[in-house]
This record gives C-alpha cells, structure tokens and sequence, in this order.
C-alpha cells in the first residue's frame, strides 16, 4: 500500500512540472519563477532516489522519481535560457 500512495503522490506531482516546462518555455521569462525553490524540489528527488537505492527498493516508484527529476531539471535549464533571453 506504502508503495501505491508514493506513486501516486509522484503522479500528482509530476503532472503539473510538464505544464510548468511549457509556460516555460512559451513565455521566455522568469517572471513568476523561483530558482532556489526549483533546486529544492531537484534535492528532494535526489533524496527520494537515494533513499529508494540505499534501501534497495528498486521498483517502478523509482521510474517515476527519475521521471520528475529529469522534466524539473527541464524547467530548470528553461530558467537561465529565459534570463538570458531577458536581458
């Protein structure tokens, strides 16, 4: 069951970041975006990961963090594309 609700906390996350990238990357401004905040929610699924890799709990939840990972590290390189476009 543990296994079940992490997923879905991922899924319920990871469906807005996609959004996120696109606002992203069809504004081309920063206005409205927090870099340290982007970088703690990277670290949180960096935890997430390691946790699941120390534990050795290698399963599709972790599928799902690599997933979320990689779409915010997405909107993250979107942030200093967008700064540079607004200068």
């Amino acid at each position: 069951m543990e296994r079940i609700l992490e997923c879905l906390m991922l899924v319920c996350f990871g469906l807005s970041w996609p959004i996120s990238v696109y606002k992203s990357y069809t504004s081309r401004s920063t206005k409205g975006k927090s870099v340290y905040f982007t970088v703690a929610i990277l670290l949180g699924y960096l935890c997430g990961i390691a946790a699941k890799i120390i534990g050795g709990d290698i399963s599709f939840v972790l599928i799902l963090y690599g997933l979320n990972f990689a779409v915010v590290s997405v909107d993250f390189m979107l942030y200093f594309r967008n700064r540079r476009c607004e200068r």
